[in-house]
């Protein structure tokens, strides 16, 4: 095949896998950089486990709500809303429409922090870019993007950003990276002897496995317009977004278990992650690492403007137009929610945790209702699922309920 020729297959690919790359934009933000981070700073490369498992469950579940959707014609916000009643899946829009505003709140935070931090050497008083004006720009930013308003032109800037994204941190991790041995032993499953170990298992998870994360997935692959006969297709997306997910999460654990484990120091926030390794890894590895956190909010923080719109077209039964004015008033409602800790202060980091105690919440909700219509003969026909498929969801759906419990435990402790 001819160089041209194979430059073509490999675009067809490429823009094959939209979805796939739309989740991982929106999953690997602030919050997971943030998991990451600390887990690597303060156990190395031990929990790469959890990571691993994490991923591995929610290749699982976006591959089933995909295949649901594919299958049906339905998208997973409509058919609760059809088929459970319009009081729970309102219940579920609340949560998760609520949790992803917060969220916008504590992300917007995270990254006009780090932006800040990393520009104090390039201000005459040393104080870094104001927090407010890094808001008004990147929230402009991605308000633009969304006022041009059609998915196809979605999934390229969200390509575009996770590039970036995945390309800094892959290249800082091989800047800093630790022993290969120590990522083969963080494959075996140990809990550290600590009272907040299992919080972190439980972040770590949680920030994989959002229960919003498999609603959107049925939302793209209707967008994309799949159909039965491109099943294989739908698979092969899953398995590249969720190994992604893995890839990118590693790397940023990696970064930090390279440069700061060895020596003692810990991570709470991704500013901490600036202010510490700048002086072990140098100005240009910290620059590359500070690219990566703003393409990961970026990434993050574009879908988020997106999602309520989306869900509430899917549970009124309105076309998903986000050139309507009420799209577009709602889009810009959440981009001023970004000015809130610019403008008012408060701790990024607790408004995150905040947002993932109501994702933890409506995750196990999110995932029994979808086991129960990939059972409906009705609506799957001759891809119901079987009974080893149903095993493996109830083994997850556990799993979910436990991590759920676990966090929202910790999260007390916290605040």
């Amino acid at each position: 095949m001819s160089m041209p020729g194979k430059l073509k297959k490999i675009g067809l690919l490429i823009a094959s896998l939209g979805p796939g790359m739309f989740l991982v934009g929106y999953n690997i933000g602030t919050g997971s950089v943030t998991t990451a981070a600390s887990t690597g700073a303060k156990y190395g490369m031990t929990f790469v486990w959890p990571l691993l498992l994490s991923c591995v469950f929610t290749y699982i579940l976006i591959l089933a709500f995909g295949r649901f959707t594919v299958v049906s014609g339905e998208t997973a916000l409509s058919s609760f809303r059809k088929h459970f009643g319009t009081p729970l899946a309102i219940f579920v829009l609340i949560c998760v429409v609520f949790s992803e505003w917060v969220g916008f709140m504590g992300v917007m935070g995270v990254v006009t922090e780090v932006v800040k931090e990393w520009s104090r050497p390039l201000t005459p008083s040393g104080n870094g870019v104001s927090m407010v004006l890094l808001s008004i720009a990147f929230g402009g930013l991605i308000y633009y993007f969304f006022w041009r308003g059609t998915y196809k032109f979605f999934e390229s800037i969200l390509l575009i950003f996770v590039s970036l994204m995945g390309i800094s941190f892959v290249l800082t991790m091989f800047m800093v990276i630790p022993d290969p041995i120590d990522v083969i032993k963080g494959l075996v499953p140990t809990i550290p002897q600590e009272s907040n170990a299992a919080l972190l298992i439980a972040g770590m998870v949680g920030t994989t496995m959002g229960g919003v994360l498999y609603l959107v997935r049925s939302i793209l692959v209707q967008e994309k317009g799949w159909q039965i006969k491109d099943l294989k297709e739908e698979k092969r997306d899953a398995a590249v977004s969720s190994t992604l997910m893995f890839l990118l999460s590693a790397a940023i654990m990696a970064c930090a278990a390279g440069t700061l484990y060895p020596r003692g120091l810990v991570v709470d926030n991704a500013i901490d992650m600036v202010s510490l390794l700048e002086p072990l890894a140098g100005r240009f590895a910290i620059s590359i690492f500070v690219a990566g956190i703003v393409s990961a909010g970026l990434s993050s923080l574009f879908p988020h403007l997106l999602l309520a719109p989306w869900f509430l077209a899917d549970i009124t039964g309105q076309p998903r137009d986000m050139k309507r004015p009420l799209n577009r008033g709602i889009a810009l409602f959440t981009v001023s929610l970004g000015l809130i800790i610019p403008v008012f202060g408060g701790r990024p980091v607790l408004i995150m945790i905040i947002s993932q105690a109501f994702a933890a919440v409506v995750t196990p909700i999110i995932i029994i209702l979808m086991i129960i219509l990939l059972n409906k003969k009705s609506l799957m026909g001759e891809h119901v699922a079987t009974a080893r498929f149903n095993m493996i969801l109830g083994i997850i759906f556990l799993f979910t309920v436990f991590m759920a419990a676990t966090g929202l435990y910790g999260i007390k402790g916290l605040l």
